[in-house]
């Protein structure tokens, strides 16, 4: 019986090292769009050089929309604790409900991306179908 509660009692104190460490460095968590600047950083580490001029970021902060002087529209969604991105194409669907748009990228791995806009997805809206 004692055995046992060593083990347990050293099982439990390995679990706690663990989550210390993995706090320490930064691991895990609630990856969000914080503001303007992050999401710039954002947009440049998937596609350097795409240069934003209009950008919306979803009210969660788990997504966002950036448009370049060229008129391509780049959309990022978390995953896992990172972002993915995609470049909108003509294979792309959106989808107006009030306040949100649903964007379907076209590429399955990708998914759809509901964002909440605010009084802004009429005009992101009206953005994406030109493209």
């Amino acid at each position: 019986m004692t055995g046992k509660l060593v083990q347990f009692g050293g099982s439990l104190l390995a679990i706690f090292a663990l989550a210390w460490i993995a706090l320490k460095l930064g691991l895990g968590g609630d990856a969000r769009i914080r503001d303007e600047a992050h999401l710039l950083d954002l947009v440049d580490e998937a596609l350097h050089g795409f240069d934003p001029v209009d950008i919306a970021i979803g009210r969660d902060g788990l997504s966002a929309l950036a448009r370049d002087g060229e008129g391509r529209v780049i959309v990022l969604r978390r995953h896992g604790s990172h972002f993915a991105s995609r470049v909108i194409d003509r294979a792309a669907r959106v989808e107006r409900t009030g306040d949100t748009l649903t964007v379907d990228t076209g590429d399955r791995r990708f998914g759809e991306v509901a964002l909440d806009l605010g009084t802004d997805a009429g005009v992101w809206a009206e953005r994406l179908n030109a493209v």
